[in-house]
């Protein structure tokens, strides 16, 4: 079983199970923030976080972790790997097959972004309240952080640019994942990427929509 993960077939596996796992909990994230939107009383969104901040919830944040770290370390060494396959013709000019889209080759500068981001999002949010609450520390209010961190109009800017960057990663990564778990054949393929490509765009419109609003929450416009 482990030579299987040692071959190339099984790192693209491991990671496209990984990577589906990742759009799951984006998925799940994006629903119960979405509740941030609507609640004009200040209650849904913080039983939301209350609910987060279970510990059987908690459970779930290592292996969370290893998800996103297998993915990450998948994706360096296949791109590692790539690179040193291609030799002297990565610095040749060619052209390019127009299946090749621009985020199928820009996919690790595109990862490199979404971690960036992830880094950006738990330290505003997560490092204030999942962790606090696991060391024991005074929890932040969840209102007031959303206030802090998205009333300045660049931090906002920051995070939309994190949320498009996602959604190129994403819109390769969702199908080429399904493609790599083999649900490839020549009907459902064109099938999969226009719902994953659909499936992608809810999500990070949801996100999207999120921050405009807790920006407009925040400096009165709404």
């Amino acid at each position: 079983m482990a030579s299987i993960f040692k071959s190339s077939i099984g790192k693209k596996l491991l990671m496209s199970i990984s990577g589906l796992f990742l759009i799951l909990f984006l998925t799940l994230h994006m629903c119960l923030n979405l509740t941030y939107v609507f609640d004009s009383d200040n209650v849904v969104f913080k039983g939301v976080c209350d609910f987060m901040s279970l510990g059987i919830v908690n459970i779930m944040v290592p292996v969370l972790a290893a998800g996103f770290l297998v993915h990450i370390v998948y994706a360096i060494i296949l791109t590692i790997g790539n690179m040193k396959a291609r030799g002297d013709q990565r610095y040749e000019v060619s052209n390019k097959a127009k299946t090749d889209s621009w985020s199928s080759r820009n996919m690790f500068v595109l990862g490199v972004i979404v971690l960036v981001g992830i880094f950006l999002h738990l330290t505003d949010f997560w490092a204030k309240m999942q962790l606090q609450n696991w060391i024991g520390g005074p929890e932040g209010d969840p209102y007031e952080l959303m206030r802090l961190t998205f009333g300045r109009w660049w931090i906002t800017l920051l995070y939309i640019v994190w949320f498009i960057a996602l959604w190129f990663h994403l819109t390769h990564g969702f199908w080429s994942a399904l493609q790599t778990v083999g649900w490839n054949n020549n009907i459902w393929m064109k099938r999969w990427k226009v719902i994953c490509g659909a499936y992608v765009t809810i999500i990070i419109l949801g996100f999207i929509v999120i921050a405009i609003t807790a920006y407009c929450k925040a400096n009165g416009c709404c």
